[in-house]
């Protein structure tokens, strides 16, 4: 049946995959940066660059100075700031750009090995691709997709007998291990095909004791398996970071994502082509995954696609695809180039000189000018207590001035995060808990601390220095302000 569904790959598949990166491409161009872990990463990698090591303690606050740190995705941020000393954001956004094409040109490819036409194919790489387009944000697991595909790729060759594409595991364990902390995927992959898959189990078993001897080719050695545990059992991650936390029914992309799985069930049940237990296997587990925290949601997209188009192959070869007339590969692959062609003109830097009201490169949570402002006045006494997500552009921006907490949860201990909710959300003893930690600056966010800066409006002991639409800087006053 396999061999029926198939079709032979022609102008026309390159056609429809060019109509779903248009999509995609756009979207990745025209998504704004989220500071997030970008400025912090960014930092990292200036560092890592002029000092030629990783840093091994915690450098860019007060509050945690000299405390050790460790810093698995160095090979990420040295790519990001490598990217931004090159070409600045515009650059930075190209990168996102290839990155996703990559990731999702695969994952077709994928999906067209799985038995879906072209057209299935791309609308199926779409959705996956809108439903997990939050978690496109510059961080190092963006550098991780393409790399999670392409071991599915491997695998699913692994499992026709085509043996010689297990050899690139080993290399992208190593790479994988220096770019981001999920690298333990890739041997869950592999356990499962060994236990429950078809193919030459001996030589994925080789394969895959290479691929964790590589693992220790990173500046930590043996103590990156120590990090992935430290990682999972923090209580700051757990209680305070979003992405930590499970997946719930909010916004478009959840509604998708849910709609999506309650329709799984039936399409399953009543599909000629039934799962396999390897299949199961894998979407149980990262489905559980899934649920259990929204950093986890992208792999399970990357599972559930292939496992989708896999049960409607038969249907969409019944039905839907239709054999290609007339065939014109010229105008086809020129079409396809030009469609290719027309999202970089949203890049930042290259959409301003045609667009008039071209949507900005950073959303509200970055404080440029607040931060420009601030590195223009260093007689304001600090320390400095800002919004958390402020904290990592001011890493990267002003790091004359250490900040208070910020994104690198598991950096702080829980009691710290306490604090900072009960100041954020002015409680009746804010004031004082500043002045335990001594801090004389602050730099809010309208958005973030609504509470907060009405509330030092009102008080005596804080003078408004600088505000503009997201932001706004108090400085600690004992004699009144002028």
């Amino acid at each position: 049946m396999k061999n029926k569904i198939l079709r032979s790959f022609n102008s026309v598949d390159i056609l429809w995959l060019s109509i779903a990166l248009l999509i995609l491409l756009s979207l990745a161009l025209l998504l704004p940066l989220s500071p997030q872990d970008y400025w912090w990463y960014l930092r990292l990698g200036q560092d890592v660059t002029h000092t030629g090591s990783v840093p091994t303690i915690d450098t860019y606050s007060f509050t945690r100075a000299g405390t050790p740190f460790f810093y698995q995705s160095w090979l990420a941020a040295l790519i990001f700031w490598k990217t931004y000393q090159a070409g600045g954001l515009t650059l930075t956004f190209f990168l996102r750009a290839v990155v996703i094409a990559i990731t999702y040109t695969l994952l077709w490819g994928l999906l067209r090995s799985a038995g879906a036409g072209p057209r299935l194919a791309s609308l199926l790489t779409l959705l996956a691709a809108l439903v997990g387009s939050g978690n496109w944000s510059f961080r190092p697991q963006l550098f991780i997709y393409p790399i999670f595909v392409l071991v599915l790729l491997i695998l699913s060759k692994w499992s026709q007998a085509e043996k010689r594409g297990l050899w690139l595991l080993p290399i992208l364990s190593m790479l994988w291990v220096n770019l981001h902390g999920s690298f333990p995927l890739l041997f869950i992959l592999g356990a499962f095909a060994f236990l429950f898959g078809k193919g030459d189990k001996k030589q994925l078993a080789l394969a895959l004791g290479i691929s964790a001897l590589t693992l220790f080719i990173n500046p930590h050695g043996i103590y990156v398996l120590g990090y992935v545990k430290d990682m999972l059992s923090a209580p700051s991650n757990q209680m305070f970071s979003v992405e930590w936390m499970p997946m719930v029914n909010r916004g478009w992309q959840a509604n998708l994502f849910f709609a999506w799985l309650l329709i799984f069930a039936p399409v399953a049940a009543s599909s000629p082509r039934k799962l396999t237990l390897l299949e199961w296997v894998n979407f149980i587990f990262f489905g559980w995954l899934a649920l259990l925290g929204i950093r986890y949601v992208i792999w399970f997209l990357f599972i559930m696609v292939i496992l989708t188009a896999s049960l409607l192959a038969e249907w969409d070869a019944r039905y839907l695809e239709s054999p290609v007339e007339n065939e014109k590969p010229v105008i086809n692959i020129f079409a396809a180039c030009l469609l290719l062609l027309i999202p970089f003109l949203l890049m930042p830097g290259f959409r301003d000189t045609w667009w008039p009201d071209a949507p900005k490169a950073y959303d509200n949570a970055n404080p440029i000018e607040a931060v420009k402002w601030l590195a223009a006045h260093p007689e304001l006494a600090g320390p400095l207590w800002s919004d958390f997500s402020y904290s990592s552009y001011l890493i990267f921006g002003l790091p004359s001035r250490p900040v208070w907490i910020d994104t690198r949860f598991e950096l702080y201990p829980t009691e710290q995060w306490e604090k900072y909710i009960l100041i954020a959300n002015a409680s009746p003893k804010w004031d004082q808990l500043l002045d335990d930690e001594k801090i004389q600056l602050v730099m809010l966010s309208t958005d973030g601390e609504p509470l907060l800066i009405s509330a030092m409006k009102n008080s005596v002991h804080w003078c408004e220095k600088y505000h503009d639409e997201d932001s706004i800087v108090f400085s600690k006053s004992t004699g009144g302000c002028p």
